[in-house]
């Protein structure tokens, strides 16, 4: 083989051996590094993550206790409309514990009427209560003399469904005593009025008894 003499190949350099020692050392500061990435940077890079959603939490729970603050005058306003109401309505209903004391408080509010309309009452019966949740509906059935002056019987019963209490006209039956005196009538008439009904444990044990 013929030899160029101008011709020189550039020898590689050698490289550096690495010694076992360093060698061992390298691999535990890189597991060393790996270590402190997953025990303790990844760690605080969850937490970060949990702190930031708690911090959205918290501002939005702030946000809507601001917005009750707000909106906190309304809400006793509306409050004290609906208790003013209930009030209204509970002091309308007839008193009494029982079907019959409330009956007999009915009664002598219409006694009352029928006298000041001089309306004389023949009779009363009470009649069977009725349940219309969450009231009770008692009822009493009169019946009056005749009477002579149609403006009074007018006047007892605009006095009726007028009063204080809830009272209303359920059934009127009413006959002229004398068709020459077509003012001179006499009748029976249902009256009806509410009180308080019975509530939780007692109601379902009255439905079963039924």
């Amino acid at each position: 083989m013929r030899k160029w003499p101008f011709l020189k190949i550039p020898k590689m350099p050698k490289m550096p051996k690495l010694s076992q020692r360093r060698l061992f050392w390298g691999v535990i500061g890189i597991g060393t590094v790996l270590v402190l990435v997953f025990l303790g940077i990844l760690p605080l890079v969850e937490a970060a993550k949990k702190m930031e959603n708690e911090i959205v939490m918290k501002r939005r729970l702030i946000q809507k206790y601001d917005e009750f603050l707000q909106n906190r005058k309304t809400v006793e306003e509306d409050l004290q409309k609906t208790q003013k109401r209930y009030e209204e309505i509970q002091q309308r209903l007839l008193s009494g514990a029982t079907p019959q004391l409330g009956a007999a408080a009915l009664q002598e509010i219409v006694k009352k009427l029928a006298d000041k309309s001089g309306i004389g009452i023949r009779s009363f019966k009470s009649l069977e209560p009725k349940e219309t949740p969450p009231y009770r509906k008692v009822s009493i059935q009169i019946e009056f003399n005749p009477v002579n002056n149609i403006l009074s019987l007018g006047q007892f019963f605009y006095d009726l469904e007028h009063h204080e209490k809830k009272l209303l006209i359920s059934e009127a039956d009413l006959l002229v005593f004398n068709i020459r005196l077509p003012n001179a009538l006499q009748g029976s008439v249902v009256i009806s009025g509410l009180m308080k009904g019975i509530k939780g444990k007692e109601s379902k044990e009255k439905g079963k008894e039924a």
